[in-house]
């Protein structure tokens, strides 16, 4: 399922109308709180990290860790595919080999790779769903880790083995590790800060806006009111 690629700004008001009135949980995934990983990722020596995560739209995934404490940016975009393809129009089309994406930069001494793991696995996307997430249908929208090192690959394999052998789900985890670096292409401006500059689009309430409010009710350890958007994180580097 593709969705629209322009913004809708306003939405027809009777799907407002019944976005306001239908709970969360009639389209949002349901939250699965998987246990920490038994041994946490080794943090850099110094400076910041970059976690690069595919789960479904992009929109919902940028919009979760822009409230985590310790991220200092979530940008939505691509990886997996070549840079020449990744373009909105042309990754929908199921045919680039891109997920689409959300890149998370985040300080290692406010925040592990492993509790960022942890939040992905639990609230951001289901993954045991295979080439799909609830509405959106295709391969573009897959449930990945992109390891931007060798000890990330390590960890995310060795992290999603722990959570299946304990059967954390009724399914197998089907989250494939990227066995490359892949790059990461940053996606078109009207796609970033999305979820918060339209919190009304009923796309963003029935699917998006249960993940945040399942974040700071699961993890009121690392949540954080004020999100961290990708305009203001711009100007400050």
């Amino acid at each position: 399922m593709k969705r629209p690629a322009l913004l809708i700004a306003a939405a027809p008001a009777f799907l407002i109308a019944f976005a306001l009135s239908a709970p969360f949980g009639v389209h949002a995934e349901t939250p699965v709180m998987v246990p920490p990983p038994a041994m946490d990722a080794p943090a850099p020596a110094a400076g910041l990290e970059t976690a690069v995560l595919a789960g479904g739209c992009f929109w919902g995934v940028q919009a979760i860790y822009q409230h985590v404490k310790g991220v200092t940016n979530a940008v939505s975009g691509y990886a997996g595919g070549a840079q020449k393809d990744a373009e909105y129009e042309t990754v929908s089309t199921g045919t680039t080999g891109h997920a689409e994406s959300v890149s998370v930069t985040f300080d290692p001494k406010q925040i592990t790779y492993g509790k960022i793991l942890q939040i992905y696995f639990s609230v951001a996307h289901n993954p045991t769903e295979l080439n799909y997430q609830g509405p959106d249908h295709g391969t573009q929208y897959r449930s990945e880790v992109f390891p931007q090192n060798d000890a990330q690959r390590a960890f995310a394999t060795a992290y999603i083995a722990q959570m299946n052998k304990a059967h954390v789900f009724d399914r197998p985890v089907v989250t494939k590790v990227d066995a490359t670096t892949a790059a990461f292409f940053p996606a078109e401006g009207y796609h970033q800060d999305y979820a918060t500059l339209h919190p009304s689009q009923p796309y963003i309430m029935f699917n998006d806006a249960p993940k945040v409010a399942n974040l700071k009710k699961m993890f009121p350890d690392v949540w954080r009111d004020k999100p961290v958007l990708v305009r203001e994180a711009t100007k400050t580097n």
